[in-house]
């Protein structure tokens, strides 16, 4: 209902203006129920200038106190659409929040799998306005009964919490259920950080010089693998020797990028840009590799440069057979050298070397147009160049550290870890550690303080030098 409301206003020549104003106001409307009874429903005016029931009463002054009070709770700015809380949980999360949630690419994709995994079977039928603290604490309880790790769990919550405080600041709901909700503790496992010995095996055993390169710029930078596998040549100033990182490439699932591909390349983690110098000895070996792939400033320092060739780029050739011994007896008591095309097919083996094997075989079937697979079988995850760090990890790195005798406990990523704690326990300043590996906190530095296995021989000799003086009483 509109109400016209006029007042004289005087302007600064002393005119008398007479001015009108529309306000909109609720009211109640009669109708008729089923039965022919009277009833009157309340109708106030939402924010967009539109109609909202505040109910339907018997009696028209019940009616005029229920759109009066709807319209006071909205001058107070606390009132919703009452109808947005009883949609449900799954409802809310895939038309509302994800869809309007700014996130980076990677993070949404991580939420959406948690969320279908752990969190939409639990609540996603149940209406935003029923789920209670009640509900978030029994399921805590059945996520670790079925043995979900309580880090797990604590992320997972998070999550959780993160929607109903958006739907708690947007007045779908009344309250955050998730506050107050505790999780299993977390214990924080100790760094364990690989010695510059340890890294020397390992690095003997890579399969060719462009892995070997790879991971001692790793070692030497400390960089995260996105940034490493993101350099590009125009990144490095070879007569200085300073790197400047200023992208990170990630790679996502092609429904979450923006333009339908595996790679996606962004600005560095907490977008800031970092520049600081490398080693002589590293700046010239990369030197040396760009001019012998004739690299153009544009292109990736480390890059996949054939479609589909993965093995034979990275990987290097497949042992000599010869030295590798024989497959388990197949169903009819046959076996084949390991590390042959023979030992995959016949042999049914799927060891790492008659994979290997396979794999460079069809990449080079592939690579002569000899074979045409299906459109949708074709692999477009190095389509650009970049190296995917799941397909390193299982090709590359495990077996290196493997046949060093490390096992598969030391991951690509503790390059990093032992790049920072060899600067602290070689004398390097807390903070210049800081700026080259680009925490956002100098607490997160100093966890890399004293984690080399030597570090704390300074003290076991200390406590050896008073328990022997007292030995000698």
């Amino acid at each position: 209902m509109s109400w016209e409301v006029s007042y004289v206003s005087r302007s600064n020549d002393g005119q008398t203006i007479k001015l009108l104003e529309v306000i909109e106001v609720g009211f109640s409307r009669k109708r008729l129920d089923r039965k022919g009874n009277k009833r009157y429903t309340a109708y106030y005016i939402d924010v967009k200038g539109r109609e909202r029931s505040a109910g339907t009463f018997s009696r028209k002054g019940d009616a005029d106190d229920a759109w009066q009070r709807a319209e006071a709770k909205l001058a107070e700015g606390r009132i919703g659409d009452p109808a947005r809380g009883r949609m449900t949980f799954q409802r809310y999360v895939e038309d509302t929040w994800l869809p309007n949630h700014e996130v980076e690419v990677t993070t949404r994709q991580s939420y959406t799998y948690a969320i279908s995994k752990h969190i939409m079977p639990e609540f996603g039928p149940m209406r935003m306005i029923d789920i209670l603290p009640e509900h978030v604490r029994n399921w805590v309880a059945m996520l670790k009964a079925h043995g979900v790790k309580p880090v797990t769990i604590k992320s997972i919550k998070v999550i959780l919490s993160a929607i109903f405080t958006t739907a708690f600041d947007d007045q779908v709901t009344f309250l955050n259920p998730c506050r107050g909700v505790k999780t299993p503790a977390v214990v924080r496992k100790p760094l364990v950080i690989i010695t510059p010995e340890q890294f020397d095996v390992a690095y003997q055993a890579l399969p060719n010089s462009d892995a070997q390169l790879l991971v001692e710029t790793d070692i030497e930078s400390g960089l995260r693998w996105g940034e490493l596998t993101e350099l590009r040549v125009r990144d490095l100033d070879f007569y200085t020797g300073i790197l400047t990182v200023s992208r990170a490439v990630v790679e996502v699932n092609p429904r979450f990028h923006p333009t339908g591909e595996r790679f996606l390349v962004k600005p560095p983690k907490d977008n800031e840009c970092r520049s600081f110098k490398l080693s002589a000895q590293i700046v010239g070996k990369l030197q040396v590799h760009r001019d012998a792939k004739q690299l153009e400033p544009n292109d990736l320092l480390f890059a996949i440069h054939e479609q589909g060739a993965r093995a034979l780029t990275l990987l290097g050739a497949v042992p000599n057979p010869d030295e590798l011994g024989l497959t388990s007896p197949n169903e009819k008591g046959r076996q084949y050298k390991h590390g042959t095309l023979s030992g995959y097919g016949a042999g049914r083996c799927r060891c790492e070397h008659c994979t290997a094997a396979c794999n460079i075989y069809r990449a080079k079937r592939r690579a002569a147009g000899k074979d045409s697979p299906r459109a949708h079988r074709i692999r477009q995850t190095d389509e650009d160049g970049h190296i995917s760090a799941q397909w390193f990890r299982q090709q590359v790195w495990y077996p290196a550290v493997a046949a060093a005798g490390l096992g598969h406990g030391v991951r690509i990523h503790d390059l990093r870890h032992a790049h920072a704690s060899w600067l602290l326990a070689g004398g390097a300043d807390l903070q210049v550690v800081k700026e080259r590996l680009g925490h956002a906190s100098i607490v997160t530095t100093e966890r890399y303080l004293h984690t080399l296995p030597k570090a704390d021989e300074t003290a076991l000799t200390a406590l050896s030098t008073i328990r022997t003086r007292s030995t000698a009483r």
